[in-house]
């Protein structure tokens, strides 16, 4: 694999093309889903469906190949393992999954190692935050589980996690991670798991590595790819998201976690992974693409407005046809190479750097127009007060607020000055007629 030098070089140098490695075979731990579903509501909760009661003949007829091939693996090569995971239905169960899956990026059996305590990862900078990610992706395990798996499961996500940033410190944990991990540990037990996990965030072409640089850039760099792709697809909805001014903050979730943390449905999520771990690193961007492209008619009814389009977009259905999505996002990407998009969105990058400069430019001169008035104001308000009849009045305001009665030479009517707000209007009264009037004599 290609070392890699720096945070800058490598933002620079983000392969868009490369496909993860190949090669061999491995086996996992086992791990039964639970089946209670009753209670699930937020959108960031998975749904570990039962298996589907009916099969189409073609699936049928696929488990039967699939069983065949993993009697044999060694007879079996990539390319058959990819057209499984990228045919429909994908891998079709889990227990396909765990053995496939590994192969797919070429982890070897000499890779499946006892992961180390949790105690002896405890003093890393990073734990802390790892553990508050993972505390929040409780509702990711699998529904009604045991409270002592769940725990076990926790920390065998917080090890899986700090043994790769720990193997390869220069890459930057990003929130988001832990739901790339837990579904790949969910899968493929905590041996398993880990050199797959590596193989996906280190390495030529490793998908998950633009996200863990040292800043967002090269991640936002590579979904802006979204919008170039969108309008080779379908101009009139590329110009209706660019009139709203929506951007691609919306899919930054669906990028940076596969999906994970957006959908609600375990098999959802799964179908899709069967497909990223064999497809070049940009095309889960195609995916989100097709997505939106999938949901055309809600995008046109929407209101022309950011907020109310980035709602839209940001909320995933669970009745989203994945099957037809991934069908339509590898026609695009065989029509349009990331490399033939290079200078469109060159130019999407530079219209939104010259927009970025004249909303800072616009906020400097604000910021600037306030302080000279605050300037402005302080200046003549010292002015007014070197002027008798407006010492006068301060002095009235002075007395006012401190309780005590105006000299008759300083009161206009004979009585007591007691109410400090009409001598504080009557001060600013006489300043601002002497800042109308600018040279005029007390």
């Amino acid at each position: 694999m290609e070392s890699i030098n720096t945070d800058s070089e490598r933002s620079d140098k983000c392969n868009i093309n490369g496909d993860c490695s190949p090669i061999t075979d491995n086996e996992s731990n086992n791990f039964n889903h639970a089946k209670n579903i009753d209670d699930i509501s937020t959108p960031s909760e998975l749904k570990f469906d039962e298996d589907l009661e009916f099969e189409s003949f073609d699936i049928i007829e696929k488990r039967k190949d699939i069983e065949k091939c993993l009697a044999n693996p060694d007879l079996v090569n990539l390319e058959q393992w990819q057209n499984f995971a990228k045919s429909k239905g994908g891998l079709i169960c889990d227990k396909y999954r765990r053995k496939i899956w590994p192969l797919l990026v070429g982890v070897t059996q000499e890779e499946l190692t006892d992961p180390p305590s949790l105690d002896e990862l405890s003093t890393h900078p990073e734990y802390n935050q790892v553990v508050l990610d993972v505390n929040r992706s409780l509702k990711r395990f699998p529904p009604g589980i045991p409270y002592e798996q769940r725990v076990a499961l926790q920390d065998q996500l917080t090890v899986l996690i700090l043994r790769v940033i720990i193997k390869y410190p220069h890459l930057k944990y990003y929130q988001g991670y832990h739901d790339v991990a837990i579904t790949l540990l969910l899968v493929c037990g905590d041996r398993a798991s880990f050199p797959l996990l590596c193989r996906l965030s280190y390495g030529s072409g490793a998908p998950l590595a633009p996200f863990m640089q040292t800043t967002m850039q090269p991640t936002q760099h590579l979904l802006n790819y979204m919008l170039p792709i969108l309008r080779r697809a379908d101009h009139g909805l590329a110009d209706c998201l660019d009139k709203a001014g929506v951007g691609t903050m919306f899919a930054l979730p669906w990028y940076l976690t596969w999906f994970g943390h957006s959908l609600n449905r375990y098999s959802d999520v799964v179908r899709l992974y069967d497909y990223f771990l064999c497809a070049p690193p940009l095309f889960p961007v195609y995916v989100t693409a097709s997505i939106v492209l999938q949901r055309a008619a809600d995008v046109y009814q929407c209101d022309c407005d950011m907020a109310m389009m980035h709602c839209l977009l940001s909320r995933l259905p669970d009745d989203l046809p994945f099957e037809d999505i991934l069908v339509t996002a590898e026609k695009i990407y065989n029509e349009n190479d990331p490399t033939d998009l290079e200078d469109e969105v060159a130019a999407l990058e530079k219209r939104e750097e010259e927009q970025r400069k004249l909303d800072e430019e616009r906020m400097r001169r604000r910021q600037e127009e306030r302080r000279r008035g605050a300037g402005r104001g302080a200046a003549r308000g010292w002015w007014v007060l070197r002027r008798p009849a407006h010492r006068r009045a301060a002095l009235a305001l002075t007395a006012a607020l401190l309780g005590r009665p105006c000299s008759p030479s300083t009161s206009t009517t004979g009585r007591s000055c007691s109410g400090s707000a009409t001598t504080i209007s009557l001060f600013c009264s006489a300043s601002s007629s002497w800042s109308l009037s600018g040279d005029r004599a007390s």
